[in-house]
């Protein structure tokens, strides 16, 4: 009898056991997420079946490599095809897996192409200029063209007449949302190429319509504020507290003070150089260091902005800091008041952690 109940235990163990790997196993090939997220993806010709699923878990399409592995082993998935897919993170593993087994229909000759956050105009010109059969100056001559700039301005509901004043270095700047986008050849023009990038901003800003007028913004300014955000914010998880300090400052009527508008107004990029007295001194529309520039933010971004840096200008952290720096090691500091601000960096400079560009 005493066997029995041993032997009854242990099946209800092994009973639970087999429950919890079933339950864990059919968890983790369910989508990774409920919400719609459209990925486009690459599987490049040569791909075995362990690359495609590191790039499935670094495109968050997958929740785990290893129940992957197991799934594609139990259904004996052998001819996963190359090509450019259209995927979404709302679908599940059997679902994804279907979906490279199909023959791909997408023209051979297309490809991904890149935009970083936080990238300039210029740097954007350059990626096209790399990739494309454009040249950095056909990035520059369609933004000077006053027909198309009107165009954008009636298309799309968060470009205005801001765009075109006149101290604006680069109408577009700040509106091309940075993202992966597959381009059918390199044969596509610059004007296509904006406009995969303004429908991507447009479907990004929409989301957040509401929150972005309740800030008292124009769209314009937000998206400057943003740039300034994207561009300051060298660790993703200080921007929220960075985006204090910015919104702190406007409301005392002080200067930003943001070194990375100085190195816009000039043109040069961080990793060029120091910038010289007269440069931080400079007066201009984009510097925030120069002088009449309390309270008020530059005359347009400074760089495209990723959703991130959207989300951390509408909604910052709670806290009355004043003063940020960033040391070697990329460790953000923030500090209250202006005593404090260069007590730190002394800090720094004894440490030899101060970080010079």
């Amino acid at each position: 009898m005493k066997i029995l109940k041993i032997t009854m235990i242990f099946l209800i163990i092994i009973l639970i056991l087999v429950l919890g790997i079933l339950f864990t196993y059919k968890y983790m090939i369910s989508p990774v997420s409920k919400t719609s997220n459209e990925v486009t993806i690459e599987i490049p010709m040569g791909s075995t079946k362990v690359s495609i699923g590191q790039i499935l878990f670094d495109n968050k399409l997958i929740k785990n490599e290893t129940i992957y592995k197991i799934y594609i082993k139990l259904n004996k998935i052998d001819n996963l095809k190359a090509g450019i897919y259209k995927l979404n993170q709302n679908m599940s593993l059997e679902s994804i897996i279907k979906s490279l087994e199909r023959v791909s229909n997408i023209n051979p000759d297309s490809f991904m192409i890149t935009f970083p956050e936080g990238k300039n105009m210029r740097k954007i010109a350059l990626i096209i200029s790399d990739n494309t059969n454009n040249t950095e100056e056909n990035v520059f001559n369609l933004l000077k063209d006053e027909e198309y700039i009107n165009e954008v301005i009636n298309k799309y509901w968060f470009i205005t007449d801001e765009i075109k004043k006149k101290d604006i270095y680069y109408p577009l700047e700040g509106y091309l949302f940075p993202n992966t986008y597959m381009l059918n050849n390199k044969d596509v023009t610059v004007e296509e190429i904006f406009k995969m990038m303004l429908d991507e901003m447009d479907k990004k800003l929409t989301k957040y319509k509401k929150d972005i007028k309740n800030l008292g913004f124009t769209i314009h300014q937000f998206l400057t504020f943003a740039s300034i955000v994207e561009s300051e914010g060298i660790n993703q998880n200080d921007r929220d507290k960075i985006s204090s300090v910015f919104h702190n400052r406007l409301d005392k009527n002080m200067p930003l003070g943001s070194c990375v508008t100085t190195y816009y107004a000039v043109k040069l990029e961080m990793s060029e150089r120091d910038l010289y007295k007269s440069e931080i001194n400079l007066k201009n529309s984009y510097n925030t260091r120069g002088p009449d520039m309390n309270g008020i933010l530059p005359v347009g971004p400074i760089s495209n902005p990723g959703e991130e840096s959207i989300k951390a200008t509408i909604y910052p952290d709670e806290a009355e800091y004043l003063y940020f720096v960033a040391d070697k090691n990329y460790v953000t500091y923030f500090t209250k008041t202006y005593d404090e601000h260069l007590s730190k960096i002394s800090e720094l400079k004894t440490k030899g952690i101060w970080k010079e560009w």
